[in-house]
């Protein structure tokens, strides 16, 4: 298992599937992390559509992105709201803001008793289960004898 891939603690709930994101969870169970480009003005976005949100071209290509972000808001959940999250808790959902522009929302994970917060860097991984791999962040580890990085705000 390579250092980017977890192993699913216990089954998820499936993504829905559709014509539209179909390459994304193509691609994270691939353990890539695939955003659309516009062809036209060169956006990344999310989540996926038929056009660009910016200048509504039609035309795009499938990317791969950096897997980088920031954590620029969250949450954490200590009441469950579906059964098969309730191992999961306390659960930390986040808005991360790509390198590349765009924000998901995700789950942090491998926090390693260090709190998730607004400003820190995190790092795509993947979660995968028998049918799809999740793509969810981890908070960057910092390189052999460097301090860890510090959230601004």
């Amino acid at each position: 298992m390579t250092a980017n891939v977890i192993a699913a603690p216990h089954p998820k709930p499936a993504p829905t599937i559709s014509a539209y994101n179909k390459p994304y969870w193509d691609a994270a169970r691939q353990h890539e992390l695939r955003l659309q480009r516009c062809a036209e003005c060169g956006r990344f976005w999310a989540p996926p559509g038929p056009i660009c949100p910016l200048c509504f071209s039609g035309e795009f290509t499938w990317e791969q992105a950096s897997g980088q972000g920031v954590i620029t808001s969250l949450v954490t959940f200590h009441k469950s709201y579906h059964p098969e999250f309730d191992n999961d808790l306390p659960l930390a959902a986040a808005l991360v803001e790509l390198a590349e522009g765009p924000r998901l929302i995700t789950n942090i994970v491998q926090a390693d008793g260090t709190p998730p917060a607004s400003g820190m860097p995190v790092e795509v991984v993947f979660e995968d289960h028998a049918d799809f791999s999740l793509p969810q962040f981890r908070p960057v580890r910092p390189a052999s004898g460097t301090r860890p990085p510090t959230p601004q705000g």
